[in-house]
C-alpha cells in the first residue's frame, strides 16, 4: 500500500484478515444481515461483529448501519427529537453533525468551539433554552470533548447527549471509552476514519428502550435480533439503514486491528513532537484528555497570519479553511436549502420563529481556527491538513524528515 493515499488508517491495512472474512460470506453465498437460527451458510458477521464491538468499547448495545450520518440521524429519531426542538452543536464539525438534526426536524443551535478545537462548554449554557432537547459533543480530530462538563451541563438542564464519535474511534477520555458517556451515541467507518468498511456507522447505547427504538427506525421498526420476517411486533416506523454481511465481514477484520493502529499513532506522534522546536508565538493543541487517537499533530499560533503563513510552506490549508469542517463554508447549511421549501425545521408552526445563520456568526471559533494548522499523522487528507507522507505505515526515517521540514517552516515565520 502506498504511503500518501488519501484515506483513514484502517484502509492501508486492509489484507488477508479483511480477504478471508468476506471469502466466508461469498462463499456461503448468504449476503443478508438476517438469517435462519441453524443455518449453516449464516455466517452472521453483522451480529458478531456487534457484540465484539460491544465489548471492546464497554457498551450494553450497538447496531451496525450504512454510516456515520445516519447513525446520528438514528439517534435524533430513537430519543424522539424532531419540530420544535432545539440541539446544540459545535461550529467546527463535519457537515453531517448539522444536517442530521435539520432531517430530523429540528433547529441546530450552532456553538463556539475553543482551543481544544471541541465544543466550549461555556457557549453551551449560554446557547440553552426552553426548547434546547440535546447537545451533540464532537470529538474532532480525534480529540476528546470536556465530557464532565459537558454531562454537568445536560444534568443540570435536564439534557440528552449525543456524542458524535465519528472522527475518534477508539479514544477515550478519562480512561473511559468514547461513545459511552452520551445517552445514545455515533461512530463511523468511513474512508477517512480511524477502521474502515468504505461506508458503514455504529450506533451505541446502555439503554435498553432507546436500543430497541433505534434498531426499529434502522429496519423498518422490527425489534432486535429478528430472524426470519414478524408480523405484527412493530411498535416504531422506521426505514432502511441495514447494511450486509460483506460490509460485517470487513468491520469484523479492522477491528481486530483498532488497538495497534492507536497505539503507532500515539508512538508517531510522540516521536515527532518530541524532534519538533517550538517557537515563541506557537503551541501545540491544548488537549482536554491524553486518551486522542492521534491522528492529526495540531499547532495553534498566536496570530492567524502566522498560522496561514506556516500552513503555506507546508502545503497545507488552516483549520479555518477545511471545507465543510467550518460552518462559514456550509453555505447549503447557512441558506438553509431544505429539500422542501414548506414545513419543518425552518418553516416550522412547533417552533414559531424565524432562523438565521450566516457567515462570522461565531468569532470565537472563527478566531481559533484562523490560528490552527494540523499535519497528518494517520487520516491521510488534503482537504483537512497538511499532506507530510505520515501514515500509520511511517517509519522512523519518514518521521524524522518531516520533523525537518516543520522546523524549517517555523524557522522562517517565526523569526
Amino acid at each position: 500500500m502506498e504511503k500518501n493515499m488519501l484515506s483513514g488508517p484502517g484502509a492501508y491495512l486492509i489484507g488477508e484478515e479483511e480477504k478471508n472474512e468476506i471469502l466466508d460470506v461469498l462463499e456461503s453465498g448468504w449476503l443478508s444481515r438476517y438469517g435462519e437460527k441453524g443455518n449453516p451458510r449464516f455466517k452472521g458477521k453483522v451480529p458478531t461483529f456487534e457484540k465484539n464491538f460491544e465489548n471492546y468499547l464497554g457498551a450494553k448495545h450497538s447496531i451496525l448501519v450504512n454510516g456515520g450520518t445516519n447513525a446520528l440521524l438514528i439517534c435524533l429519531e430513537a430519543l424522539g427529537i424532531g419540530p420544535g426542538d432545539e440541539v446544540i452543536v459545535p461550529g467546527f464539525t463535519f457537515v453531517a453533525s448539522i444536517s442530521s438534526i435539520l432531517y430530523a426536524r429540528a433547529i441546530p443551535v450552532i456553538a463556539e468551539i475553543n482551543e481544544s478545537l471541541t465544543i466550549d462548554p461555556d457557549d453551551i449554557e449560554k446557547k440553552i433554552t426552553k426548547r434546547t432537547k440535546a447537545i451533540i459533543p464532537v470529538h474532532m480530530i480525534g480529540n476528546p470533548c470536556n465530557m464532565d462538563k459537558i454531562m454537568d451541563i445536560a444534568k443540570k438542564h435536564n439534557l440528552f447527549v449525543i456524542e458524535d464519535t465519528c472522527q475518534a474511534l477508539g479514544a477515550s477520555y478519562k480512561n473511559k471509552k468514547l461513545g459511552t458517556y452520551g445517552h445514545i451515541n455515533a461512530f463511523s467507518l468511513n474512508w477517512y476514519k480511524t477502521i474502515t468498511t468504505g461506508d458503514g456507522g455504529i450506533v451505541t447505547t446502555d439503554d435498553d428502550s432507546l436500543y430497541e427504538r433505534a434498531f426499529g427506525i434502522h429496519d423498518q421498526g422490527h425489534k432486535p435480533s429478528r430472524l426470519g420476517q414478524e408480523v405484527g411486533k412493530r411498535s416504531i416506523i422506521g426505514l432502511n439503514f441495514r447494511v450486509n454481511e460483506l460490509t460485517g465481514a470487513v468491520a469484523i477484520a479492522q477491528l481486530r486491528k483498532l488497538d495497534g493502529i492507536i497505539k503507532t499513532l500515539r508512538n508517531n506522534k510522540k516521536k515527532l513532537k518530541d524532534l519538533i522546536e517550538l517557537k515563541k508565538g506557537v503551541k501545540f493543541l491544548p488537549l482536554n484528555d491524553k486518551g486522542e487517537i492521534a491522528t492529526w499533530l495540531t499547532f495553534l499560533f498566536d496570530n492567524k497570519d502566522n498560522a496561514k503563513d506556516f500552513a503555506t510552506l507546508l502545503d497545507g490549508p488552516t483549520m479555518y479553511n477545511t471545507g465543510w469542517h467550518n460552518y462559514n463554508n456550509m453555505e447549503h447549511i447557512l441558506s438553509k436549502k431544505m429539500p422542501t421549501k414548506y414545513g419543518c425545521p425552518f418553516d416550522c408552526n412547533e417552533y414559531g420563529k424565524v432562523v438565521e445563520y450566516k457567515q462570522h456568526m461565531l468569532p470565537q471559533t472563527d478566531n481559533v481556527l484562523s490560528r490552527s494548522v494540523s499535519i497528518s499523522i494517520g487520516v491521510v487528507d488534503s482537504g483537512m491538513s497538511a499532506l507530510m507522507d505520515l501514515s500509520v505505515l511511517s517509519t522512523d526515517e519518514d518521521i524524522k524528515r518531516v520533523a525537518n521540514k516543520i522546523n524549517g517552516a517555523l524557522g522562517k515565520v517565526l523569526t
